[in-house]
């Protein structure tokens, strides 16, 4: 749901969507436990990746995502190659099993251990699909909500390379950049994803963490696209999902404030797994089997 406070929305229309915003303000993130002012290697808790009393992360029936995933992108306004580029791959290093461990198919085999009410897993196999691009901004610089459907209606009904429709295993990511206005983006909520039928996805993110935010939401779509399959609370309209219960965590010993213990590069960059040729920084999420976040970078699992 969303990486914020608020809820999700929910609308009508008959694609499985995954929208993305690059935005620069600060996220405000909400967890399930006390915050800990303690140093997080000694404290009370035997587990600090977000294990707490306080979550009951519960399966409601709905369906997960167990046919496999195809993520077709809408590029929309300005994007350079670069930025392209490193998105691709981290989509592509979800199911490249002879990654460089620890790496991004390690953190996706957590959230393949969630089945649906049948006793089967959500996909292994998430692949990239077809890319359009709309450079010339075609419905302005100002969205609202109801615009972003707009723009991925225009892409699958385009006259010239429209993506194709697949309700069951397509997701679509669309990408508005960063001098695009998104509706309530980043007041109320810094990300947020609702459903049609079977399901739409919008988030925004702030500069930087792309990546994290891409799967976190990824994650999220799999294991409750319809709000009805697996999460925490008691109102569907404002579930806490797997990657909520998770938010700021990267390592061992991560909670409260302290994301945990990280990697660094020789670039001096900060990074927790490994994709097909680059590294990442992905946020955990919530491991229903041992009851805390867990990621495959963990130096105690």
């Amino acid at each position: 749901m969303s990486q914020g406070c608020a809820g999700r929305s929910v609308v009508l229309l008959g694609l499985i969507i995954l929208t993305l915003v690059l935005f620069t303000s600060p996220v405000c993130a909400w967890r399930p436990w006390p915050q800990n002012s303690s140093n997080p290697l000694y404290g009370d808790s035997k587990k600090f990746e977000g294990s707490s009393e306080f979550v009951h992360l519960k399966y409601h029936m709905g369906p997960v995502l167990t046919a496999d995933i195809t993520v077709h992108t809408i590029w929309y306004g300005s994007w350079q190659r670069s930025q392209k580029k490193i998105i691709r791959e981290f989509i592509n290093s979800i199911s490249a099993v002879n990654s460089r461990r620890p790496s991004v198919a390690g953190w996706w085999k957590t959230v393949q251990m969630y089945t649906d009410q049948t006793g089967k897993n959500i996909s292994r196999t998430v692949r990239l699909g077809s890319e359009k691009n709309d450079r010339f901004y075609s419905h302005g610089k100002t969205l609202t909500r109801l615009d972003i459907q707009s723009v991925i209606k225009s892409a699958v009904t385009a006259k010239s390379k429209p993506l194709p429709i697949n309700p069951q295993s397509g997701i679509y990511l669309v990408f508005t950049s960063e001098d695009v206005y998104v509706q309530d983006f980043c007041r109320q909520v810094c990300g947020f994803h609702y459903f049609t039928f079977p399901s739409i996805v919008g988030y925004t993110l702030p500069g930087g963490r792309m990546i994290s935010v891409i799967g976190h939401e990824v994650a999220e779509l799999a294991t409750n696209p319809l709000v009805n399959a697996w999460y925490a609370g008691q109102d569907p309209s404002f579930p806490v999902e797997i990657a909520d219960l998770c938010e700021g965590i990267y390592g061992t010993g991560g909670g409260g404030s302290y994301t945990g213990q990280l990697m660094d590069g020789h670039d001096g960059a900060t990074f927790n797994m490994n994709g097909i040729r680059r590294r990442f920084l992905v946020q955990w999420v919530w491991n229903h089997l041992l009851n805390y976040c867990s990621g495959p970078n963990a130096l105690d699992q």
